[in-house]
């Protein structure tokens, strides 16, 4: 079998796609630069080696293929030295399609937000429902512990993300992923650094489309007007979903509470069952509402899924609950886009509606560090009661092109919410100690570490109500 050397395989999807090809036999490893949890251990246990750095000298002669990742260009030493050489190289994404998708029937859920959700619950409702799926998506579902499953049956789950390929390849990463069933959940601008605009994202989904065969099914967000409109002209069968009456897979009586939300299920009008979440937001039903679609068209009834959706755990860092200290109960969300963070405060202040809500906000995407959103980050904290903005992550950044912490949380404070702007992440941790109080919900979102805040200020709470040292 195969020796693969990964080019930067700390990217939660190049790790999870060498342990997929561990798992298939294959000689696997891989370089990175800021090796670091959780990837760094995911790799540990699936006894992955991982060089620190990038040299020349980890292209050894036992190498019969590259993968390399899309944050790696030209000039990085490993590039360099596959291509002075002429090894065999792919991108993830043609690594995936060749090795594993030719012969599967491939579900592709993509859209600016809820993919990884999506295709969670997309394939926990077919692997509860007895189908044996395989999956590989951009985050560890608490269900499978995994970021990924092979299994023997006939459908693959994949998160489908538009972000491009490599750098020998701009195209969107889902278009090589042999769309049988393709989910378009919603549609806005977001990567910033990729696409010029929306339009150019629209581009790109359509593309998707038109690779869907005629026997195959497209699954379209109702409530997203972007999304909506990839019905014109699809070469395939279509069916939507949504809150709104034109969704076709519908939720009515949305009733929220702290521990998650319930709500009946009407296709075409007529009712399906009655679904309770442990999840929080209109978002998810809609993420609940698509995988029902896709379940349906894989054969499973609505009573195995509402029973399956009941038992749903959720993914890593989509408001996943780190912990609880003093009262005060601390989250780590994923949402870096002026919707999601406009979205998750809003779930959580309709299931928590007399609790204070603290967010904390790191500006580390590409998108969130750019000033192309300055104004809609004013309005997406509208839900909260204490707002805190880090340190903008692209510091880099023409000041022009850069996002303002001073400006934004003058907004945001315009628009009467306080809000303040700390750089440092010891700051952040002393404020919220300092002034928490039992019952506060603390909601930290960012799509990096945010310096490991999460733990810091559980750990600074504890000691502060056992009255020792606080350690920031």
């Amino acid at each position: 079998m195969m020796t693969v050397h990964f080019v930067g395989i700390c990217g939660t999807a190049m790790a999870t796609l060498a342990a997929m090809l561990k798992d298939r036999g294959y000689t696997v490893r891989g370089s990175d630069r800021h090796v670091y949890p959780p990837m760094s251990d995911f790799l540990v246990a699936r006894e992955i080696p991982c060089q620190d750095g990038f040299e020349a000298n980890h292209i050894t002669d036992d190498v019969d293929l590259v993968v390399i990742g899309n944050a790696v260009s030209r000039g990085n030493p490993e590039v360099e030295a596959v291509l002075d050489r002429k090894l065999r190289y792919r991108s993830l994404p043609e690594m995936v399609r060749e090795t594993f998708l030719w012969d599967r029937r491939s579900i592709v859920v993509a859209g600016t937000h809820g993919k990884t959700t999506t295709a969670s619950l997309v394939s926990w409702l077919l692997a509860d429902g007895g189908r044996d799926p395989s999956f590989l998506v951009g985050g560890l579902t608490a269900n499978f512990g995994s970021s990924y499953r092979l299994g023997q049956g006939r459908e693959f789950v994949i998160e489908g993300d538009e972000y491009d390929s490599a750098f020998f390849d701009k195209t969107a990463k889902f278009l090589k992923y042999l769309p049988d069933v393709a989910v378009v959940g919603n549609l806005e601008f977001d990567h910033a650094d990729i696409y010029a605009d929306v339009d150019a994202i629209k581009s790109a989904v359509r593309r998707l489309v038109t690779l869907v065969p005629r026997q195959g099914l497209l699954v379209l967000g109702a409530d997203s007007p972007g999304a909506f409109e990839m019905r014109a002209g699809a070469p395939c069968r279509v069916t939507t979903f949504g809150l709104g009456e034109t969704a076709e897979w519908r939720a009515t009586g949305v009733e929220a509470a702290p521990d998650g939300m319930t709500f009946a299920v009407e296709h075409r009008g007529d009712p399906v069952t009655e679904v309770r979440v442990p999840l929080v937001g209109e978002f998810n039903v809609r993420n609940v509402l698509a995988a029902f679609a896709v379940a349906s068209e894989v054969g499973l009834d609505p009573t195995t899924m509402a029973a399956s959706v009941a038992r749903f755990e959720g993914v890593r860092r989509r408001l996943e609950v780190r912990g609880q200290e003093r009262g005060v109960t601390v989250y780590d969300d994923f949402a870096h886009h002026p919707t999601a963070v406009r979205e998750t405060l809003a779930g959580v202040r309709a299931s928590n509606p007399s609790r204070r809500i603290w967010a904390l906000f790191e500006p580390r995407s590409a998108t969130a560090c750019r000033r192309v959103f300055q104004e809609d980050f004013v309005g997406a904290f509208s839900q909260a009661d204490e707002v805190i903005i880090g340190r903008v992550y692209r510091s880099s950044l023409p000041e022009a092109d850069r996002l303002s912490e001073t400006e934004l949380v003058a907004g945001i404070g315009a628009a009467g919410v306080r809000a303040r702007h700390l750089v440092e992440v010891e700051d952040i941790v002393r404020t919220v100690v300092d002034e928490a109080r039992e019952g506060d919900l603390v909601v930290v979102m960012s799509n990096g570490a945010f310096g490991g805040i999460h733990g810091r200020l559980l750990e600074a709470l504890a000691a502060s109500g056992s009255g020792a040292p606080q350690p920031i």
